[in-house]
């Protein structure tokens, strides 16, 4: 167990010595500490060693800033030139959210960024301010996920993530258009798991449940939402969020990718320039308590609304200390004996 301040001090002591900016270092790692807190255990400081060896290798850009190709009062696009994911998402959040108090919304598009990690690690930055928030990202060097119907791959999980203010907690969404995700695949397959269904296609089209089928020869692919049978309903969302965030951007699968990338698309809406922010929270209230108040199905406790359970989980390690998923510290210790940085203490 460990403290959150004490991941991110670790977290950005490496990255610092590592070569990043010291300007980036800490917002990456609140980001990726964030993710933890949450539970989305893959998407967090499990991301750190590989964005390390991404440093070394000098594909993730570690000083400067990003490009403008476009600036109007309402719509941003920026060439993020391989620069950190994580720091760029927070840069464009804090230049949208002023610019939606004006205008009512702003989206960002940006192109050639590096990973961008968990995205509900985003939200509350913005629910916190009243603020309704769209975030999604596609990764056009990967093609993991086949589209419905087919059997090799094509785009990526392609999540989609957003988040808006009730009068309690926000609700707050992420999910990915696949059933699962590359980090849980990957996971598996280190550890000889299997996934807890068939979400995966293998090489000659049947549904499979071996996370192995993705990565040997002939590779498999992951599947969309929906399956099998309803693949299409997750297969049309991808496509939605590729257009979104390559299309926008002007840059994706049409080009030489080189690297692990992040294509974005982020929109921030305040509701006090539509109809009122009042009247935004007594709808999404509504809702939600009608939600919670449903009867729920046998062996379900209650209905909980999305990010309840991530909220609950923040809260509570915030209070009681962070539980890495087991292999996440040990994958960063030789890191830490080169880099001459103290592994983080335990705390009881």
């Amino acid at each position: 167990m460990h403290s959150a301040p004490d991941l991110i001090e670790f977290a950005t002591r490496l990255l610092d010595r590592a070569g990043m900016a010291p300007d980036k270092s800490p917002t990456i790692a609140e980001v990726l500490v964030e993710a933890d807190l949450m539970g989305h255990d893959t998407h967090g400081l499990n991301l750190l060693a590989p964005y390390l060896a991404d440093i070394r290798k000098g594909e993730m850009k570690t000083a400067g800033e990003p490009k403008a190709v476009a600036d109007f009062p309402a719509a941003v696009t920026w060439d993020g030139d391989r620069l950190p994911g994580t720091w760029l998402v927070c840069r464009a959040i804090d230049l949208a959210l002023p610019r939606a108090r004006q205008y009512g919304t702003c989206t960002v598009s940006i192109r050639r960024a590096h990973h961008i990690a968990c995205l509900a690690a985003y939200l509350k930055r913005v629910t916190d301010q009243g603020m309704v928030i769209l975030l999604m990202t596609s990764a056009p060097e990967n093609k993991s996920v086949a589209p419905h119907g087919g059997r090799t791959g094509v785009i990526t999980p392609d999540p989609i993530a957003a988040g808006w203010p009730t009068a309690g907690d926000p609700v707050l969404i992420d999910v990915s258009t696949s059933i699962t995700t590359n980090g849980m695949v990957g996971r598996l397959s280190k550890a000889g798991g299997r996934l807890p269904g068939k979400w995966l296609v293998d090489a000659d089209g049947n549904p499979s449940d071996d996370p192995k089928v993705v990565s040997q020869e002939p590779k498999g692919a992951l599947l969309p939402i929906g399956g099998i049978e309803y693949g299409h309903k997750g297969y049309a969302l991808g496509l939605m969020v590729e257009a979104l965030t390559q299309g926008l951007g002007g840059h994706g699968r049409a080009d030489p990718i080189d690297g692990w990338t992040g294509e974005v698309f982020l929109q921030i809406l305040d509701p006090a320039l539509f109809a009122g922010g009042d009247a935004f929270v007594r709808q999404t209230e509504w809702v939600a308590d009608a939600c919670r108040k449903a009867v729920p199905r046998p062996g379900v406790e209650r209905v909980r609304l999305p990010g309840e359970a991530g909220l609950a989980r923040r809260r509570k390690a915030l209070a009681d200390g962070v539980q890495l998923h087991p292999g996440i510290l040990g994958q960063l210790e030789p890191w830490a004996t080169e880099l001459g940085v103290p592994m983080p203490p335990e705390r009881p």
